[in-house]
């Protein structure tokens, strides 16, 4: 079988070594890739977001499946594009894609389906949003509606904070669009965590949860990122609180799905706080997380390609899904700047010295006369697997130590259950 991943970043050199272990898979293609990505598949340079592009190598390269990685093109509607010239394809439809495109439309879900959530309002005049300030009391969650790159949300502080955010969002349009519709949100404190599911029209399956470090900073301070570093599984999770998400979240948001006509078939990422009250939505993306993808299929024992298959044909229920015991951390490697302005170009040293049970997975590299360089805010993730939680993060650590760029920043506390 031949497979075309679509994506150029961490989460989809995760998902092309994962499908090139298995006896199905005769070829990976990715476009557009990256540096470390071509070392497993072959990439072709083909913008994701280039929905014609991708189409024609697709067919060109008669390819069996191809699978969505980023929420842009899912979003644009590739997936409904791809399977019109008979491609089978992993990931949701444009309709199902608002769920992430739209922080509206998710909370609108939500409420119409009681799934627990926080309290929420939406604003489309920056006007009637500067007369609401603090409508749920401080901090004031705000989020631009639509895609951002991880980075729409801002938790003001004060009424300064939020006049700030406010008028870069909807009066500077630093996200553009995105900002054209605000969503404020009541805050909720308790442990951030993350649940990815494998869904098709039947069924919804967990799998091995993971914990996310958004703050730029250790301590969770500092701007929010697209991801600094995961562990799996979360330490927050146990069985009385997995039964609670899966009969409270999971089987209603399935059952929504159904009643709404969302034929949702891909990875659902929920977002979760785990509060005093219980676990309650923060968010749904549509597609695998990035970084929780590098931690958690490093623990997946079971073919990916019998899955992402098995979700195409509706046929989820009929795979057993297996996970290692083992435990995963991956420690993402940033650029100087990140989440900012950042530099590009900086020559990556010490790839070759981490140890051979490491796998060191690229987000932001790119080749540059047969140097791999920095080609993004987050540039790598040195993902690793342990007996226990202590002896991978002690691991990873030791050999995020052995890689050096130019202005290379990373987060020192991943692994440690962050309370908010």
């Amino acid at each position: 079988m031949k497979v075309l991943i679509v994506g150029g970043g961490g989460r989809e050199h995760a998902i092309a070594w994962k499908l090139a272990q298995s006896d199905k898979v005769d070829k990976v293609y990715c476009a557009p890739g990256n540096a470390g990505i071509a070392e497993l598949a072959e990439c072709i340079p083909v913008k994701a977001e280039d929905i014609g592009g991708i189409c024609r190598a697709a067919k060109e390269n008669q390819v069996d499946l191809a699978v969505i990685g980023p929420e842009v093109p899912l979003a644009m509607g590739m997936v409904d594009e791809l399977e019109k010239v008979g491609v089978k394809t992993f990931g949701p439809n444009k309709k199902c894609a608002q769920l992430e495109a739209s922080k509206a439309f998710t909370k609108a879900f939500l409420e119409k389906h009681n799934i627990p959530t926080a309290r929420y309002k939406e604003f489309t005049h920056k006007a009637e949003l500067l007369n609401s300030l603090g409508i749920f009391g401080y901090p004031m969650v705000i989020k631009a509606d639509g895609l951002a790159a991880g980075k729409g949300v801002v938790i003001a502080e004060t009424e300064e904070e939020a006049r700030k955010a406010i008028e870069e969002m909807m009066g500077d349009k630093v996200f553009g669009a995105a900002g054209d519709k605000v969503v404020v949100e009541e805050y909720l404190t308790g442990v951030e965590a993350s649940m990815l599911c494998f869904v098709d029209e039947h069924t919804i399956v967990p799998m091995e949860s993971a914990q996310d470090y958004k703050r730029i900073f250790d301590g969770d301070k500092g701007p929010n990122t697209g991801g600094m570093g995961t562990y799996s599984p979360s330490l927050v999770f146990n069985p009385e609180l997995e039964e609670r998400i899966r009969t409270k979240i999971l089987e209603p948001t399935l059952a929504g799905f159904q009643k709404d006509g969302l034929n949702f078939k891909g990875v659902l990422f929920i977002g979760l706080m785990i509060g005093e009250d219980g676990p309650k939505v923060i968010e749904f993306n549509n597609r695998f997380g990035d970084p929780e993808t590098q931690s958690v299929l490093l623990r997946l024992e079971t073919d990916l390609f019998d899955i992402f298959s098995a979700v195409v044909d509706n046929k989820l229920s009929d795979v057993n899904i297996k996970w290692s015991e083992k435990k995963a951390v991956c420690v993402v490697l940033a650029s100087g700047g990140y989440p900012g302005a950042y530099e590009k170009g900086k020559e990556i040293c010490g790839l070759d010295q981490v140890d051979k049970d490491v796998i060191v997975f690229h987000a932001g590299t790119a080749l540059k006369e047969e140097k791999v360089v920095t080609d993004g805010g987050r540039v790598l993730g040195v993902a690793v697997l342990g007996d226990t939680h202590e002896e991978a993060r002690k691991k990873a650590f030791e050999n995020v130590k052995k890689i050096s760029f130019d202005g290379m920043q990373y987060r020192k506390d991943i692994g440690v259950v962050v309370i908010k």
